[in-house]
């Protein structure tokens, strides 16, 4: 029982590493907002004015599949750093 307290822990660190967590999340979410603004000025640029679906369908599977490429290429670093450590 006494191993099971020491290996707590405090109530600080916990509080910490959760907000270490959503400050790095709320800056992941201000980059994603930062990129979609580009990448759609890029696509008006390509495209014109999305007054038609097929500009924002085209947007949306591009955005997609580089959102799933770079999550494999990220969980594969991950991974690696792991198996390596």
């Amino acid at each position: 029982m006494a191993d099971e307290e020491e290996k707590e822990e405090p109530m600080k660190v916990i509080v910490l590493d959760k907000i270490a967590a959503l400050v790095t999340a709320a800056f992941g979410l201000v980059a994603a907002l930062a990129w979609n603004e580009a990448i759609k000025a890029i696509f008006k640029e390509i495209f014109g004015e999305a007054e038609s679906i097929t500009p924002l369908l085209i947007y949306a599977i591009v955005v997609t599949i580089a959102a799933v490429i770079l999550t494999i290429i990220v969980a594969r670093a991950v991974s690696n750093a792991k198996k390596n450590s």
